[in-house]
């Protein structure tokens, strides 16, 4: 039976969820402003961990790998000025796969919308 309060799968979703608010500041320092997209990952991931929602996981990993995916084809065809970017896009890709294969953090996410709360 599923434990769906795991903390160390908690913590790790936890742990996504502030690396993205984290990326999101330094993204902003460097010139590229909000970016509303990254600011509602970090917020899903982090909620999302905290309630363990189920299958909440695999949603933020695939908006990760979607978003590293649509932004791949810049980021390598400009390399020398967007290579702090794609090592972000590789850091976004290793969060999608622990989310996805970590077995605490399938853990964690396997709460129904009914049990939310309980």
């Amino acid at each position: 039976m599923m434990n769906p309060n795991n903390q160390k799968g908690m913590t790790i979703g936890i742990a996504v969820g502030v690396y993205e608010f984290i990326k999101l500041v330094l993204n902003m320092i460097m010139g590229g402003g909000l970016d509303i997209l990254t600011l509602l990952i970090g917020a899903a991931a982090f909620i999302l961990a905290i309630i363990g929602l189920k299958y909440g996981n695999y949603a933020v990993a695939a908006l990760l790998a979607l978003i590293v995916l649509v932004h791949l084809p810049d980021n390598i065809s400009n390399i020398s000025n967007n290579w702090i970017y794609l090592i972000e896009g590789i850091i976004d890709l290793g969060a999608a796969a622990i989310l996805c294969t970590n077995s605490d953090v399938k853990e964690q996410f396997s709460k129904g919308i009914d049990e939310i709360g309980k």
